[in-house]
């Protein structure tokens, strides 16, 4: 069975990604219980149910430390993959008053409402910090519902087994990514931004890619990031991983972040030696997502 958790922290969008998982048609349950899990896996497997999407959260408190424990044992026989959702602090904070709706954890504190807030979100780290560590995490804080399901698609898309690679490009004025493993810093280089004609362009668009790959230093950036990545890759590949996210950062996330990622993307996919690697690989444009989205 593929069992696929989905948790982070209380308004991080776990109910958008749980909702993306039932219209892909997984078998989904919402806030279970810890020790429910095994027996609904029991079940399941009686209705030969093959697939399953399962929200869990800390809101009952201490019972989620036994989770990693539960989730090795049912790695003995099925395929279990983390989703773990965050965000920063101040997108919750805003988040929670949008909805005003009160955090999970925040019914026995005894402060103010916001102090209070603050403070359930920092618990609710500490309890899910196990499950980070082992997951595969998406920083939501700058991206909308609607690019969160557009993510979780493509997740599904890729193979059950082997390392997962996510190139992502982002914009360092909207923060680094949460999740992010590897962290490459391109601003030094020159920035199509500057050229108006370019500037409502991104990386994506034939005139900006002809501007940044007449550029040496264009050149080399991308050499030195692929050369770096194939050398430690199969030191990741060692660790036992299930995911690996390279972050590409430029000023607005536009234009040369999203040309490298693209760039170093193709490169990796056209490994022919690294097909029997069990290589997937995932290519996210943060600022660009949240841009379509928002239209749309």
């Amino acid at each position: 069975m593929q069992i696929n958790l989905i948790t982070g922290i209380s308004g991080s969008g776990k109910s958008v990604a749980l909702r993306a998982f039932e219209d892909a048609g997984y078998d989904c349950v919402d806030n279970l219980p810890v020790s429910l899990l095994e027996n609904l896996i029991t079940t399941l497997e009686d209705e030969k149910c093959e697939r399953v999407a399962v929200a869990i959260d800390a809101r009952r408190g201490q019972s989620i430390e036994n989770l990693p424990s539960i989730l090795e044992n049912l790695r003995r026989l099925h395929q279990v993959r983390i989703v773990f959702l965050n965000a920063n602090t101040n997108t919750l904070v805003q988040r929670f008053s949008e909805t005003r709706r009160r955090h999970p954890l925040s019914s026995n504190a005894q402060q103010s409402q916001s102090a209070t807030l603050i403070e359930a979100i920092d618990k609710e780290r500490q309890l899910l910090e196990p499950l980070r560590t082992q997951a595969h995490s998406i920083d939501t804080s700058n991206i909308p519902a609607h690019a969160l399901r557009s993510w979780i698609q493509d997740l599904l898309k890729d193979k059950p087994l082997g390392l997962t690679v996510v190139f992502e490009s982002f914009g360092f004025k909207n923060g680094v990514p949460s999740e992010a493993d590897l962290v490459f810093d391109v601003r030094c280089l020159p920035n199509p931004h500057y050229d108006k004609i370019l500037r409502p362009m991104t990386g994506n668009d034939k005139p900006v890619k002809e501007f940044l790959e007449k550029i040496p230093e264009v050149i080399s950036m991308e050499g030195d990031i692929i050369q770096f990545i194939d050398k430690w890759l199969p030191h990741y590949i060692a660790d036992g991983r299930s995911y690996l996210t390279v972050a590409i950062g430029c000023t607005g996330g536009q234009h040369r972040s999203v040309y490298l990622v693209n760039r170093i993307s193709e490169h990796f996919r056209a490994q022919k030696d690294l097909v029997n690697l069990q290589l997937n690989f995932l290519d996210r444009h943060r600022e660009l997502d949240s841009i379509s989205a928002t239209v749309l």
